[in-house]
């Protein structure tokens, strides 16, 4: 598939996440393109790596000392073949059209294992709230949803929330397109509980991967219980991911930010993750406060001239990256492996580069890649979706049962398409063909559009 890389290199040079993700993805289906030629002669690969539709505009807002701001907003409407539109909003200084490509393209075949009928797209803008007051947070969002709401909609474009955008963010932006379209609809998922939101929905993606995980192990007889886990970030997905991991007897020691990270050999207890959570939910703080508060951690600050992470240098058996894309590169993948890490489940999205990815599947770890491992957050969104449409809600424990279910089925899909193309036990290659036939085979039924 070197042809279809280069013509999306050649078309766009600068969207180097991108193109990894397609370089992943088209590696993996080449056995499934070869085995039937009918896609390729129906141009299918190149149709995937256009999106349908690309809006940009700016977002003007005022900020609170009266100086105009103006940020850049996107959303990227990737394919619709099973589907609305489905995928999150991200706000971060680092977010352009690049990385939301890759993300959307991800979010179309993650979208597609989750075995419900939501087509791929992202969005965001390069705006940061870190810093910013709720003032300024609306603000910006309501300028932002002045454009946006032409383009979205229940059965059209169903955003969420993602880094920079949580339940703040989505109040803030339902808020505004309410008062547009005067229509009260499921048109976000990430909804407070009281106005239309799910159960579950915060913790799913962390949850989904902890299930994900014990999915994995269980194929060597083996569980969670007692298993020590690195785990990186402190946000959403890191947080659950903690909860889950202590809820199933592991041990979790490791957390981060932007600023650096925290390593607590005794392990991170129930007690230290609701700090955690006090922290990052509702002062906003910085990750070194942990270590300042508890003596049994120790606290290392982020270096980013460094060759590689040092959070992943430490003894443990799991590890699940769930912080931001490619934080995981060779010299850490190496780490691991030395470190006697036998099971990596990816939180975050494509968190590990390809040369890590590689030195995984050398050595045969158990490897969950993240459009497998982390579809749970989008898979409870879809069940919030449901729930909408049906004007009731769930329990929780209901929802539990079915978000651990759909990751179950993700697992049993990536097994047996990787076993079927003769990569048995490869959750990458299985992953990218499940989903992809489901996508390929619907936009096969519905024409050259």
């Amino acid at each position: 598939m070197s042809e279809i890389l280069e013509h999306v290199k050649n078309r766009d040079p600068q969207e180097r996440e991108f193109h990894q993700a397609v370089s992943e993805v088209m590696e993996s289906v080449k056995p499934v393109l070869d085995r039937n030629p009918i896609y390729r002669k129906a141009k299918i690969p190149e149709r995937l790596v256009e999106p349908e539709r690309v809006v940009m505009f700016r977002v003007p807002w005022v900020d609170d000392q009266g100086n105009i701001q103006v940020n850049r907003g996107f959303r990227i409407q990737m394919n619709g073949a099973i589907g609305p539109y489905k995928g999150g909003l991200r706000f971060h200084p680092s977010v352009n059209l690049g990385i939301l490509k890759f993300l959307a393209f991800e979010q179309v075949f993650k979208n597609a294992l989750t075995t419900l009928p939501m087509g791929g797209g992202k969005g965001g803008s390069d705006f940061n709230p870190k810093g910013k007051s709720d003032n300024e947070v609306m603000h910006f969002c309501h300028n932002f949803m002045c454009e946006l709401f032409r383009h979205i909609g229940a059965d059209t474009d169903v955003p969420a929330g993602d880094i920079g955008v949580g339940a703040r963010e989505i109040g803030f932006l339902f808020g505004m397109y309410k008062k547009l379209r005067n229509e009260f609809s499921g048109v976000f998922t990430g909804k407070g509980l009281n106005w239309g939101g799910s159960l579950i929905r915060p913790e799913a993606t962390g949850y989904g991967a902890v299930y994900f995980a014990a999915e994995m192990l269980a194929t060597r007889s083996q569980s969670l219980e007692g298993k020590v886990c690195l785990v990186s970030g402190s946000g959403n997905v890191a947080q659950y991911t903690v909860e889950k991991l202590l809820q199933m007897g592991a041990t979790p020691v490791t957390l981060s930010d932007s600023s650096g990270y925290i390593y607590d050999e005794a392990g991170i207890t129930r007690e230290k993750l609701d700090f955690v959570m006090q922290l990052k939910n509702v002062r906003r703080g910085r990750i070194k406060e942990y270590a300042e508060k508890y003596k049994t951690a120790a606290y290392q600050d982020a270096d980013p001239t460094a060759d590689h992470n040092p959070l992943w240098d430490h003894k443990a058996d799991c590890a699940f990256p769930s912080a931001t894309q490619n934080e995981i590169n060779g010299k850490d993948a190496a780490n691991l492996v030395k470190n006697g890490v036998k099971l990596v489940c990816e939180g975050a999205n494509m968190p590990t580069d390809p040369d890590g990815v590689h030195i995984f599947l050398e050595h045969k770890l158990l490897y969950g890649p993240g459009k497998a491992a982390n579809a749970g957050g989008v898979s409870v969104s879809g069940l919030e979706m449901t729930q909408n449409s049906m004007r009731l809600s769930w329990t929780r424990e209901e929802v539990d049962q079915r978000l651990k279910m759909i990751m179950k089925s993700i697992h049993t899909s990536a097994l047996e398409a990787a076993a079927a193309y003769g990569q048995p036990g490869n959750y990458v290659v299985g992953a990218n063909i499940a989903g992809f036939l489901k996508v390929v085979d619907a936009m096969m039924d519905q024409g050259v559009v």
